[in-house]
């Protein structure tokens, strides 16, 4: 059976015409593109380029407001830092329960190393932010608020447009991951009040080790990477310009694609979805109204998600259990806790997401694959066999302060 891959929240596969425009700047186009002579000005045109196509498929008024960083952790960490780094005494931070790694493990950093304080603000059941604690969190000491467009375990889509707004009327900035929202839904940068926004190349079939900061134009900026007078002295040292034309060609693509690829994909995922439901005693996760068009989470009640995805794999499938830098961790999701999902179905969650490279095929396989691996696992499971009824999750929001 041709292997199956449903893990595109992870990373996704680099499109060929990607890899194609990339290896003439490995040899034949070495040039450094700061520098002044003919192979150095060659180059500098393919960034420029590249530029534009992100400042196309983001919306963005101008090709400089895009900083070209090493990926989505780099201009996270950047965005907060920089705030952080202001002459206004504002000294706190405001994000969200659910947010990535990128964002959680440096505000622990931060509130352990220098006692900044973060709000964290809680989600309900179906991972929508509680929006009066995040009113009650804005106050005069905001120095930045980061909340992601979209989850990367759920898909749950966050107002963003309404949030910076709330943040601007604190005097704070705003910036949002939205690692999992480029290139899969449409995005107009200039319609909004964000002040920053962080994405990567790989998550939208461009090459790893490449992503960028949108800066809006005129925002406070102080550069995480100082060096050389590269990316306007935001970003120092030589651009890595073999991905950066690659993540510009991913841009260029998902740009031309993007309005029927996420009807086509959203059918597919819907399908998907409807078909693993029929199995009985699971669950979809997440706002299934609001969501990315590509990603359904689905709790397995009384079963293990590791043993789902290790069947799964035998057969050539590969899903997540949720978020690939969360692997390996005996801890359940931080995602599905803040959501309060059922212990009995804690971990028995699977991610399923898909991409413009999946197929009807594909779904159908999973379809025909999925209900007698759980049904095998049921069989041999006590904590199946002794099951309780899983109790409704409950809606509860909540606030943390670090």
């Amino acid at each position: 059976m041709r292997p199956i891959y449903l893990d595109n929240n992870a990373t996704t596969r680099a499109d060929p015409a990607v890899v194609a425009e990339m290896l003439p700047y490995f040899s034949e186009q070495f040039g450094n593109a700061s520098s002044a002579h003919a192979f150095g000005s060659e180059v500098a045109g393919a960034v420029r380029q590249a530029r534009r196509h992100l400042q196309a498929l983001l919306g963005a008024s101008f090709d400089h407001e895009i900083v070209f960083t090493s990926g989505g952790t780099e201009a996270d960490n950047t965005a907060i830092l920089s705030a952080l780094d202001n002459p206004d005494g504002r000294d706190e931070i405001v994000t969200t329960a659910v947010e990535h790694p990128a964002i959680l493990a440096l505000t622990e950093h931060l509130a352990a190393s220098r006692g900044v304080r973060t709000h964290l603000i809680g989600v309900d059941s179906r991972g929508r932010l509680d929006m009066e604690s995040y009113s009650r969190a804005l106050g005069p000491r905001t120095a930045i608020v980061s909340v992601m467009w979209a989850n990367n375990e759920t898909g749950t889509l966050f107002p963003v447009r309404q949030l910076a707004e709330m943040a601007h009327g604190a005097g704070a900035l705003f910036h949002s991951d939205a690692v999992q929202a480029v290139g899969k839904i449409p995005l107009d940068l200039k319609t909004t009040e964000i002040d920053m926004l962080s994405l990567s190349g790989h998550k939208l079939h461009g090459p790893k080790g490449i992503g960028a900061l949108y800066l809006r134009k005129g925002t406070p900026f102080n550069p995480l990477v100082r060096g050389g007078p590269q990316e306007r002295r935001r970003r120092g040292g030589t651009e890595n310009v073999p991905a950066i034309v690659g993540l510009g060609k991913a841009a260029e693509l998902a740009a031309a694609r993007i309005d029927e690829e996420q009807i086509r994909i959203r059918a597919l995922r819907d399908r998907l979805e409807r078909g693993i439901l029929q199995i009985g005693h699971c669950f979809a996760l997440g706002d299934t109204e609001y969501r990315l068009p590509n990603t359904c989470n689905i709790a397995f009640e009384h079963l293990e998600g590791e043993a789902i995805l290790h069947h799964l794999n035998r057969a050539g499938i590969a899903a997540s259990l949720g978020s690939a830098c969360a692997s390996g961790s005996m801890e359940p999701s931080h995602v599905l806790r803040a959501m309060d999902v059922p212990p009995a179905a804690l971990r028995g969650a699977i991610r399923f997401s898909l991409s413009r490279e999946t197929g009807i095929d594909d779904v159908v396989t999973v379809l025909n694959v999925l209900p007698e691996i759980i049904a095998r696992l049921r069989a041999s499971s006590p904590s199946w066999q002794a099951r309780a009824p899983v109790a409704a999750i409950p809606s509860r929001s909540t606030e943390l302060t670090l």
